[in-house]
């Protein structure tokens, strides 16, 4: 039975209506989240932290056209941007501090990223690639945006990673490179800053070393813009997938339980992993592991090694050790010395 145009007309109205009604519960959502902008310090960092750099944050023009949210602490700011679809915008930044962009979502028809020490970059699909511009570098970008940009930049004093780093390394520029474990320490930091709680300054210390550590390492590999994934995880997956791994790092995780968050044979979630990921699930989750271990072994210096691997899981202290030093190269002990 044929459906009559009038009814066709009717669905497709509810339709429009409905897509209609959750753009504009988007919009509110994130209207509330910038109304709540502010950049101030809950601290005061110590005098080789402290910068100069706090207001010095991206310049885009239009400025009516993006929703900013910012705070600061100990030498650190984070900041959230948002542009809407259909928006062209105009990004420019030469400050004292490093520069760090977690691109969460976008796409540009068109628009250009250049980067002092790098050639332009004309990359179309933003989403989940990281930048890093070194202090004194100069960052420009425009976006012809065809898809909703959100992206975090943080902004770290230079004196703050210099000292969880050795004197000698030199911080490279990076456009668009691809890396699991900045991105989760940069998001578990400004998810710290962002919670505003003094009783959580070792853990904010600890992880602020960390990232430095893991820019730097991550900095030492010559990387190029990656190409879009194909056959990789979609964005939920991805995020599904690694929120519960975090979760659970204490834990042997089953693979057939990552596949059905997923929602896919086993077969076929190894394959999509690795190609989103680049190595396979269980080489993941040891990294993340082994990135826990570092923040429990620099947030509190009481906590013993034994007591590090127990947190984490391991019976054993050897164990930890055997996994710790595949992952970084180093003894949990030697890792405590050479980062201070």
């Amino acid at each position: 039975m044929m459906t009559s145009p009038s009814l066709r007309t009717l669905d497709t109205s509810s339709e429009r209506a409905r897509t209609l009604r959750h753009a504009a519960k988007q919009d509110l959502l994130q209207d509330r989240y910038f109304e709540q902008s502010e950049l101030r310090s809950d601290c005061v960092p110590p005098v080789s932290s402290r910068c100069d750099f706090f207001g010095a944050t991206i310049q885009i023009s239009p400025t009516e056209l993006v929703k900013r949210h910012s705070k600061e602490r100990c030498g650190i700011v984070t900041e959230s941007i948002y542009a809407p679809a259909r928006s062209r915008i105009e990004l420019r930044y030469d400050a004292p501090a490093h520069l760090l962009v977690l691109y969460e979502d976008g796409v540009r028809g068109d628009g250009e990223t250049s980067i002092d020490g790098l050639p332009p970059s004309w990359l179309r699909n933003l989403a989940n690639k990281l930048t890093f511009v070194p202090a004194g570098h100069s960052y420009r970008e425009w976006h012809e945006a065809s898809a909703a940009i959100r992206m975090t930049c943080i902004y770290l004093s230079p004196a703050r990673g210099q000292e969880s780093i050795a004197t000698d390394t030199a911080y490279g520029p990076r456009a668009f490179f691809e890396d699991s474990i900045v991105w989760a320490t940069a998001t578990k930091l400004k998810n710290v800053i962002e919670s505003n709680q003094s009783e959580s300054a070792p853990y904010f210390d600890a992880l602020a070393s960390v990232l430095a550590h893991e820019i730097s390492r991550s900095g030492q590999e010559l990387s190029w813009p990656t190409p879009a994934t194909r056959g990789g995880l979609a964005s939920w997956q991805r995020r599904a997938v690694t929120a519960y791994i975090e979760e659970h790092l204490d834990e042997q995780i089953p693979l057939v339980r990552l596949a059905r968050l997923a929602r896919l044979s086993q077969h076929h979630f190894c394959r999509a992993f690795k190609r989103s990921f680049g190595i396979p699930p269980h080489g993941y989750h040891l990294q993340r592991r082994m990135e826990r271990a570092k923040v429990l072994l620099l947030s509190d210096r009481a906590n013993s090694i034994t007591d590090v691997a127990l947190i984490l899981g391991y019976s054993f202290n050897s164990s930890f050790t055997l996994a710790f030093r595949k992952i970084t190269g180093q003894t949990p002990s030697e890792f405590r010395r050479n980062v201070t």
